[in-house]
């Protein structure tokens, strides 16, 4: 049985489902294969489940591209992919293009900053939506050394950058010095960086950073889960019509 253009596969992992457009779970003797393209954020969900698919089936190739939310979900529009990963919701206007959204899981978006701004262990979300607006440049204004803040962000279109900025109602006000394209580069350019603050998945926080608690919240799995912790984002797989429409 071969494998259609429109094969939706969500995540086995974790206890989430693994479904193929109108095979179910049990998908033994399927062939083919299935792109993945979009979030960067979900590039540990989307290897999880690619190599747990393609063990239960052999004869599928999943292949996965990481070039952000936005970007995924327009190859799938445009057909170039089976499934957008998208670490934001769909808009009106994706649905409206038939675009279906597939929340597979919760991630917390981590305030981090340089290891070298020492004595601030949190802020709360006034103090960052401050940060990010300019209206706050010195972390000895918040409790840290006498030193330049440097706010490093995502490129727009995102889907870490939407959420973070719609959570903190500071869309469209934020002045960055480094816009950068996925968690891995915001991270890395935070640890390097003097006095930088940056925001990531948490799920891919390293110890090149140090993570803030958020209003006095840190973003444990826990915290994030139960909604304790206020900066979070939705992990979607989205399909070009419901799952068990595809043909």
């Amino acid at each position: 049985m071969k494998i259609k253009k429109n094969l939706a596969v969500l995540s086995v992992c974790l206890g989430l489902a693994a479904l193929a457009a109108g095979c179910g779970s049990s998908s033994a003797g399927l062939s083919g294969d299935i792109q993945l393209v979009g979030s960067t954020s979900m590039e540990e969900l989307c290897v999880a489940l690619s190599e747990q698919y393609m063990e239960e089936n052999p004869d599928v190739n999943v292949s996965a591209e990481y070039v952000g939310s936005t970007a995924g979900v327009e190859a799938l529009i445009a057909g170039s992919a089976d499934i957008g990963t998208s670490s934001r919701n769909l808009t009106q206007e994706e649905k409206d293009q038939g675009a279906v959204e597939n929340v597979v899981a919760k991630d917390g978006i981590a305030v981090i900053i340089s290891p070298a701004v020492t004595g601030v262990t949190g802020l709360t979300s006034q103090q960052i939506a401050d940060i990010y607006q300019g209206n706050i440049m010195n972390w000895s204004e918040v409790g840290g050394p006498d030193m330049p803040i440097i706010t490093i962000g995502h490129e727009a279109g995102s889907g870490t950058r939407d959420p973070f900025e719609e959570t903190l109602d500071i869309v469209d006000k934020c002045k960055y010095a480094n816009e950068l394209s996925g968690s891995g580069p915001v991270i890395a350019k935070v640890g390097e960086t003097e006095g930088a603050i940056g925001y990531c998945s948490s799920a891919l926080v390293d110890d090149v950073v140090t993570v803030l608690s958020v209003d006095g919240v840190e973003p444990t799995k826990e915290n994030i889960q139960n909604g304790t912790y206020s900066l979070t984002k939705t992990m979607v797989m989205a399909t070009m019509g419901e799952i068990g429409e595809q043909k």
